[in-house]
């Protein structure tokens, strides 16, 4: 049997409707509501749903949301084969010239979330279209200016300044200066500005994201192809080429905009939510009041005077509603209410000031009668609007008009949540559902949020990397819709899903990029100017890195995501501080995999890197750069580094065996005849730009600057050598450079000097100068012709030499770095260590009286004094031992070098350098015992000049090896023998006097008196540096001179008697 159900029972009841399960439990999801713009017949939020009108309301709610479409789908219907719209137009029952006007105007409306539909399709699929298409302009194709947001931006632009403006104004009135307390009062004018304020920025939020919406709907019905994109492949995916290849980036750039205006406006609105809300409940309540105790006073006064009943009871009704006396009760004396005039001195009517607004049912009841009494159209003949007077109907339209939008912002913060939502730019079930099963989800290059983000960071644009961010708002947006209107917990695990993958590329995409300019940034500032400028002037432009504002994303560290609050400060700082290292890494590799001549590019690329840190610390909390680079260079808890290690392998393998001292350059060369293997090492890692020096030109820049350093090793090298050892660093490769020397001295070069002792002449006498130079060349080429033969002599034997030379070279030349750093240190330290320059004094001043002045000026810089009074016992201690040492390690003169002679000197401790005892027992003057008699038997040898296509040993070895020869005699404490007793110089002398040149025995006699020339010039040179160092020793161990005294000499004629 059949229950019959009441009409009411059945209104009553319509939101039952709303808890049918739906068959496939997908969502229905529904377009966004229209944006705030006033329309009659359209307030529906009656809550008392159990009320016969309010259930009619909400059909008229549901067909007002859809009217575009229903006049579309009218259309379709009523043109069949029983009617046809076209003769109805010729009867002008419709007007179809202003259905294709509105037509054409909107031409996309959305259906369900991702699903739209062109509204001129209903035309075109209609029975009478073709013979009536030139009737038409809707089905056309071509854009509304609606759909481009770039045309639109102008004026969205103009807007958003203008209410940013005003909005900062108020802003600052009522929360920075603090009268935005409630219990500050303000005039009625005053809430009535702040309100229509607040009412501006909701209709500018809701019109900008309708905007967005258009945009987007439209682009969705028309998907770009390969001939519109040449960048669309052939086989994109129907949602690929509606989103993601079909937006310029001029496009992308506005919709970025016009996104990050809506979502910044909804921030600063919601900041002064408690400021809108008080001003909207007071004007509301004061409007309310007003109209209803003082506007509608005169109308019910001559609706009771003329007695018409409805319109009293209508009024009467809506003060009932709405009115709140302020005695509590309506007057009974009020004239008005007997239709009587009011006396000559006016009836005073109080009407009160309360920041309370009017329930939804009151607002309801209140604008649903008095529409009743404006309303054209009625059941009977005659309306109630003709009863009223003009003024009184003006007045009425003009509050039912201000109050529809009440309702609004007495709820202001949903409303703002809901003018500002763009949830549907995630939504694509549609589109899912038309791959067939094919797709689970599109993956995130599809997706609109990411692709307007990730085209940000593509482009690096400048002006739109403070917008970044916004574009990620969306996915907020799109997860509150999921959970509280769809109420899907799967619609929100896939939107968290996308959001923990863009999320995590979102970071390492801006971490990169900004690591990356900062590196550029700090090449570009340590790059010279003069190579800069020359490359200017050659056409070959080095750019600087156009600014970004990378500096507002550096300082979020709340960025709201899904319910998370995330540090983003922090989690760039994390890779930012890997890529430092890994930047620190790559340069040591490359390092690792060079030789020692690269020293100088790593000391840049580590200067680089340390520039590049100190700009980012401005902003990011990251480890010292100290600490970085020891733990790059291996040196957190062993005693030395990479770097370290790599200098002595390179100074071992490569430096001291390969090459060449030249002291008029004082750099080292490498030699044009390689006596020892060659070094394998590792191939250079390859690195992205941004590792290196920042980018390719820059790369170019450096590669050409640090390329001029490759091929020699110089005081350059040395100095970069000593700063990035250290003293400790240097102190394990002198103590490794020592063990190579004792290596060799006790070893290969002792053999060779006992061989060599054996085969020299026993006694070798100098000749007098009467043979002349050319017979003094002869008879030493005959006494060291065993010397001269010798095969080894000018190989292995040399090449010791040379490298117990090179190592003693590398020594000095760091010492002398070493000097210049810590002269340079105790002038930056001057200022904290109360050394101060002697000042200027004229003539009556007191030098003392400036300087006490001077000190006070600066004794805050003082170190010492502050730590003592201020720190612990240990800084203390640590204070007064840098203290001093700053202060007396160049006073007293500490030298390196001479530590190192003097440890060499203990490793000569056999008696072949030295010889017997002489039989005169003063020193041996014709015997050949003595090392520097062996020496100068090796300098003859190569003085000798070579011929046409040998080398010399100059190219071979260098200056090295005299250095070695030199150092061995000055430690011996032989070089005043050597200069007097020398083979060699003594040839010079006897051929300066007699000016001869003569070939004996293929030997040129004047080019090798010439070699001699210059050999003895190198060997005085040497012999200088050498006794400096061993001097300045002597003076402090040796306080009294020593001398050996002997008996003069005694005549022949004297002695007999």
């Amino acid at each position: 049997m059949t229950a019959t159900v009441t009409l009411e029972d059945a209104l009553s009841n319509v939101d039952l409707l709303e808890e049918l399960p739906l068959p496939d439990q997908q969502p229905c999801i529904e377009p966004l509501p229209s944006s705030l713009i006033y329309q009659p017949n359209f307030n529906t939020n009656f809550e008392d749903r159990n009320a016969f009108v309010t259930g009619i309301a909400r059909y008229i709610e549901q067909a007002t949301v859809h009217s575009s479409m229903v006049m579309g789908f009218g259309l379709y219907l009523m043109d069949g084969t029983n009617s046809n719209i076209y003769k109805l137009d010729a009867k002008k029952r419709i007007n179809l010239t202003k259905i294709d006007k509105f037509f054409k105007q909107l031409q996309v409306v959305p259906l369900f979330g991702d699903m739209q539909i062109e509204l001129s399709r209903y035309i075109k699929t209609s029975a009478h279209f073709e013979e009536n298409k030139s009737r038409w302009s809707c089905t056309t194709t071509g854009s509304s200016p609606q759909y481009n947001i770039c045309e639109q931006m102008i004026q969205i632009r103009d807007d958003h300044m203008r209410f940013i403006s005003e909005l900062a104004r108020y802003s600052n009135n009522e929360v920075v200066t603090g009268s935005g307390r409630q219990e500050a009062q303000k005039t009625d004018s005053e809430y009535r500005k702040l309100c229509d304020l607040a009412l501006q920025g909701l209709q500018l939020l809701s019109q900008w994201s309708a905007q967005v919406m258009e945009v987007y709907s439209w682009k969705l019905v028309h998907p770009t192809d390969k001939y519109s994109n040449k960048d669309c492949p052939d086989n994109a995916e129907e949602y690929e080429r509606a989103t993601r290849y079909n937006y310029t980036s001029e496009e992308k750039f506005a919709l970025v905009e016009v996104i990050a205006m809506i979502k910044g406006l909804q921030v600063l609105m919601g900041r002064m939510e408690s400021v809108f809300n008080h001003a909207i409940r007071h004007t509301i309540y004061s409007a309310l009041q007003d109209f209803a105790q003082v506007t509608l006073r005169d109308p019910l006064r001559q609706a009771i005077k003329k007695k018409k009943n409805v319109i009293q009871s209508v009024l009467q009704a809506i003060r009932k509603t709405i009115c709140d006396w302020e005695t509590g009760r309506e007057p009974h004396n009020d004239p008005a209410l007997r239709g009587e005039k009011d006396p000559k001195g006016g009836f005073d009517i109080k009407v009160p000031r309360r920041a309370v607004g009017p329930s939804s049912t009151q607002l309801y009841m209140v604008r649903t009668m008095l529409e009743s009494l404006i309303a054209d159209k009625s059941g009977s003949k005659k309306t109630l609007r003709s009863s009223l007077e003009g003024p009184t109907i003006l007045d009425i339209e003009k509050f039912h008009r201000e109050s529809f939008f009440y309702i609004h912002l007495l709820n202001f913060s949903e409303t703002l949540q809901q003018c500002c939502d763009l949830s549907q730019l995630w939504f694509r079930e549609f589109f899912l559902e038309l791959t067939m099963g094919r797709r689970i989800q599109f993956p995130i290059e599809m997706s609109m949020p990411w692709i307007l983000t990730d085209h940000i960071l593509e482009t690096k644009e400048a002006s739109m990397m403070e917008y970044v961010l916004y574009p990620l708002d969306l996915y907020n947006d799109s997860a509150h819709y999921a959970l509280t209107k769809f109420k899907k917990q799967f619609l929100y695990d896939e939107i968290e899903a996308e959001v923990n993958l863009c999320f995590d590329q979102f970071v390492y995409k801006l971490a990169d990029q900004i690591f990356a300019y900062y590196k550029i940034l700090a090449g570009s500032l340590l790059l010279d100017k003069r190579l800069r400028a020359e490359c200017k002037n050659q056409s070959a432009n080095i750019p600087w890195p156009s600014s970004n504002r990378y500096e507002t994303l550096l300082k979020q560290r709340h960025v709201q995501l899904l319910g998370r609050s995330i540090d983003l400060n922090r989690l760039i700082t994390q890779r930012v501080s890997a890529a430092l290292y890994k930047s620190l890494e790559l340069a040591i590799n490359r390092f690792e995999s060079e030789d020692l001549t690269s020293i100088v590019e790593l000391e840049g690329l580590l200067e680089i890197n340390r520039m590049t840190h100190k700009l980012l610390s401005k902003f990011l909390t990251l480890d010292s750069m100290d600490a970085m680079f020891r733990e790059a260079n291996h040196n957190v808890s062993a005693p030395y580094g990479r770097i370290t290690l790599h200098v002595f392998w390179e100074l071992n393998y490569d430096f001291l065996p390969n090459y060449c001292y030249n002291g008029s350059t004082n750099r080292f060369v490498r030699t044009v005849l390689p006596f020892s293997q060659e070094f394998q090492r590792d191939k250079p890692p390859n690195a992205q730009p941004q590792y290196l020096y920042g980018s390719k030109a820059l790369n170019l820049a450096y590669s050409s600057i640090y390329g001029f350093y490759r091929n020699f090793l110089g005081p350059p090298h040395i100095k970069a050598v000593c700063r990035l050892l250290g003293y400790q660093g240097i102190a394990v490769v002198m103590e490794e450079l020592l063990k190579v020397v004792k290596s060799l001295l006790q070893g290969t070069i002792l053999q060779y000097v006992k061989t060599l002792m054996e085969v020299m002449p026993k006694i070798c006498r100098l000749p007098r100068h009467e043979y002349g130079s050319p017979g003094i060349l002869e008879f030493f080429h005959h006494q060291l012709k065993d010397i001269v033969e010798y095969a080894e002599l000018k190989t292995v034997c040399f090449q010791n030499l040379r490298e117990v030379g090179n190592a003693v070279l590398f020594c000095l030349l760091s010492e002398q770095s070493l000097s210049q750093e810590e002269v340079c240190d105790l002038l930056h330290a001057a200022p904290f260590q109360n050394i101060l320059p002697r000042v200027h004094v004229k003539e009556g001043e007191r030098l003392d009286a400036k300087m006490k002045r001077l000190e006070a000026k600066y004794s805050a810089l003082h170190m010492v004094p502050l730590i003592e009074r201020l720190g612990t016992p240990q800084q203390i201690a640590i204070a007064r031992e840098g203290d001093l040492l700053t202060k007396e390690r160049l006073c007293c003169g500490l030298s390196m070098f001479e530590v190192i002679l003097t440890r060499i000197r203990a490793f000569l401790d056999d008696s072949i350098w030295r010889g017997p005892l002489p039989s005169n027992g003063v020193m041996h003057v014709d015997e050949c015992v003595e090392f520097h008699r062996l020496w100068s038997a090796m300098q003859f040898v190569y003085c000798i000049p070579v011929g046409a296509h040998e080398f010399t040993v100059e190219q071979c070895f260098g200056d090295g090896l005299n250095w070695a020869g030199c150092m061995i005699i000055t430690l011996l404490g032989q070089q005043r023998r050597f200069d007097i007793l020398d083979f060699s110089y003594h040839l010079l002398k006897v051929q300066k006097h007699d000016g001869k040149d003569e070939i004996i025995k293929s030997v040129p006699l004047k080019k090798m008196v010439d070699r001699i020339r210059k050999f003895q010039i190198l060997n005085d040179e040497i012999f200088a540096i050498l006794n400096k160092y061993l001097k300045s020793g002597d003076g402090e161990n040796m306080p009294v001179e020593h001398v050996r005294c002997f008996q003069p000499p005694i005549h022949q004629s004297l002695a007999s008697n």
